[in-house]
């Protein structure tokens, strides 16, 4: 059929060829040489429909599918009319299976499998003619052919070869991938399985099974992939053998048979399950041995137990807290420190595997233990302030140390002697003052750290000492001076710098017979047992009266100044809030004590005035400065023992009272009045 071309035979010689077949490389002449990689197809150009004589080029391409229509292909010397093109090459089709050959041409069109036609649309046509062949092919390589004429007229071909992947139609294994490794990471403790890609053309995937030797494989395979290897990192990490096999399975769902068993051997890093009934041992009061029980591991690895002691909970798996490693039970003391004891057993295997703790067994201890604490190189000297111990702390520390004591005796250490713990509770120092002691006297001193309970730990050794003493007293205090008060009167002075000083003491002076009488009236406060502060403030009435102070350093044999040997001395007279009512006379009581600053007691021994009346009762006043007069504050019984309560004392100040009797006629005695001061 002669039809014109729309392609001269000199242009197209000279196009690369660039149609719907997806042309792989250019058009080369029949000359040259031309590999192309399987399974791409090698296309042979003729300038005859016989496929005969030098080929006038040859190319490589991955689909067939060309349209050239009234032209001719792209080689130099290939007609427009009555040429051939062959396309072909060998490929591995796997396990094989059911194939659709599918072929359109537009002249003729010939396909071959290993040398046997098997689609044949040979003739000369006006039109496209479309064909497809159903065939199966046997599995390994096979060769492909595909032969295309024109004769005249327009010129196109497409040829395809596909697997039919329906299941009723295939039913064809893949093969088994082949070249199957396994290699097992003790670090990662992960398997990586690889294998070869399988050739089927109608390849779905892989499936890998895992099994313990022993075991068969499980219906659901360990995991799917397209890809030629897997890493599992869930293989257990027990010690045992596992095997691993791959399948590969194809769209049709057909799956191969597994490859040949692959084995690997895992690192043991499980552990036994925990002791049980270790919690189930326990035993009455505090006792001085423990004995623990609990119930086999059946772990065929099992190597030991470890038993665990700690006096917290939950009890720490430490080097520092192991006890004994043991086959099975433990008996042994338990320490006698007054803790409670928590004891947990664990299970270890051939690997060191150790298991988590069992449950806790609880025991309860008395405390006979003494402290750790050691008092070294001990010293004893004698200086102003008495007698100074001083050592030195040792390294080791106990949770229940008390704190250190300083024993004295007047005889080396032995049976039946007295002894006196001069300090007790020392705790932040080392160093302990004796300012008890007497000149003229052998002293044997020791030191020994204590618990909570009263447990002396080592005790360092007798260091006598012979008191000299002396017989001067400190150094004259300066800087007295006082302030009077609504209360009393304020002494102050000047710190004393004296070493041999132990503590203050303040005399107050009254004058009377003629001369200055001293009385002690501050050497100790509520908090200390001496006085050592530098003010004191001396609670008497401010009644006007001209006293003296004086304050002098005391040191620890008692050597003191006096106002007549060289201690400071300073006068003063006292505020006075005396009342200026008529003086009190008449008071029938025999006598009113004070019983601290708010009570009194009063005593009332002739209870009929003059005129024989009988006392009723009695009032009493308090002075009120403000107002010029005394104010009843109230009125008590006449009864034995008689007392009275004033609730309401303002404070700081100088009180004054007035007691008088009532009498049953209504007359009131006369008033005894006492004053006092208010701190």
């Amino acid at each position: 059929m002669n039809r014109p071309r729309g392609t001269t035979v000199a242009t197209a010689s000279a196009v690369v060829l660039a149609t719907a077949g997806s042309l792989l490389t250019a058009a080369t002449p029949a000359s040259a040489a031309v590999t192309c990689a399987s399974p791409v197809f090698t296309r042979t150009f003729y300038a005859n429909t016989t496929f005969t004589g030098t080929p006038k080029g040859t190319d490589c391409d991955s689909v067939i599918d060309q349209n050239w229509g009234t032209g001719a292909p792209g080689y130099k010397g290939m007609p427009a009319n009555n040429f051939g093109v062959r396309w072909s090459m060998t490929r591995d089709f796997g396990s094989g299976g059911p194939f659709a050959f599918t072929a359109s041409s537009r002249d003729g069109i010939r396909v071959y499998v290993d040398g046997v036609r098997k689609v044949d649309v040979w003739k000369n046509v006006a039109t496209t003619v479309s064909k497809t062949v159903n065939l199966t092919i046997p599995s390994g390589r096979h060769s492909l052919r595909v032969d295309f004429v024109n004769w005249t007229g327009a010129a196109n071909v497409k040829f395809a070869y596909t697997p039919r992947t329906t299941a009723t139609v295939d039913k064809v294994k893949p093969l088994v991938p082949a070249g199957t490794t396994v290699a097992y990471s003790t670090a990662t403790t992960s398997t990586k399985v690889s294998w070869a890609a399988n050739k089927e053309m109608d390849f779905a995937g892989y499936r890998v099974y895992r099994r313990l030797k022993g075991a068969v494989y499980p219906t659901k395979p360990l995991a799917t992939t397209t890809a030629t290897s897997w890493t599992d990192t869930t293989v257990p990490k027990d010690g045992n053998v596992y095997y691993y096999e791959v399948r590969a399975y194809d769209k049709a769902g057909n799956t191969s048979s597994g490859t040949a068993d692959l084995g690997i051997t895992t690192v043991d890093r499980i552990a036994p399950a925990a002791p049980k009934g270790v919690e189930d041992n326990w035993a009455m009061g505090s006792p001085t041995k423990i004995t623990l029980y609990w119930d086999s591991n059946t772990e065929p690895d099992l190597a030991e137990y470890r038993v665990y002691r700690s006096t917290s909970r939950p009890v720490a798996l430490t080097p520092a807290n192991r006890l004994a490693s043991t086959g099975g039970g433990y008996s042994g003391p338990l320490p006698q420190t007054g803790d409670v004891y928590y004891y947990v057993v664990t299970a270890v295997d051939t690997h060191g595997n150790e298991s988590p703790a069992s449950g806790t067994a609880m025991y309860y201890s008395d405390d006979l233990t003494g402290p750790v604490e050691t008092p070294l190189g001990t010293r004893v000297t004698e200086g102003e302030t008495g007698v100074t111990v001083t050592w030195d702390a040792s390294g080791g520390t106990s949770s229940d140390f008390a704190g250190w004591s300083v024993f004295r005796a007047l005889k080396p250490r032995a049976s039946g002697i007295t002894v006196w713990e001069v300090a007790q509770g020392l705790k932040g120092t080392t160093t302990f003052v004796d300012n008890t002691v007497k000149p003229g006297t052998t002293y044997y001193y020791w030191v020994v750290a204590k618990d909570w309970e009263g447990n002396p730990g080592h005790s360092s050794a007798d260091l006598p000492v012979t008191v000299a003493g002396n017989t001067t007293s400190p150094a004259a205090i300066e800087g007295v001076t006082t302030v009077p008060k609504e209360n009393g009167v304020t002494v102050s002075w000047k710190a004393s710098g004296d070493p041999s000083l132990d503590h203050y003491r303040v005399l107050r002076g009254a004058f009377a017979d003629g001369q200055w009488n001293w009385t002690p009236v501050g050497d100790r406060t509520n908090e200390r047992p001496w006085l050592t502060g530098t003010t004191w403030h001396d609670v008497t009435p401010a009644d006007g009266e001209q006293v003296r102070y004086a304050v002098v350093g005391v040191d620890q044999y008692g050597n003191q100044l006096t106002p007549d040997t060289g201690a400071t001395v300073t006068g003063v007279t006292e505020l006075d809030l005396r009342p200026t009512a008529p003086p009190a006379t008449g008071s029938p009581f025999t006598w009113i004590h004070p019983n601290g600053p708010r009570d009194f007691n009063l005593y009332l021994e002739d209870t009929t005035n003059e005129n024989g009346s009988e006392a009723t009762g009695f009032n009493v006043r308090r002075w009120n400065p403000a107002t010029g007069t005394f104010d009843l504050l109230g009125t008590g019984e006449i009864s034995y023992p008689m007392s009275w309560h004033d609730a309401d004392q303002p404070k700081a100040t100088t009180l004054f009272y007035r007691f008088t009797v009532v009498y049953a006629d209504g007359t009131e005695s006369g008033a005894t009045e006492l004053a006092g001061a208010i701190a």
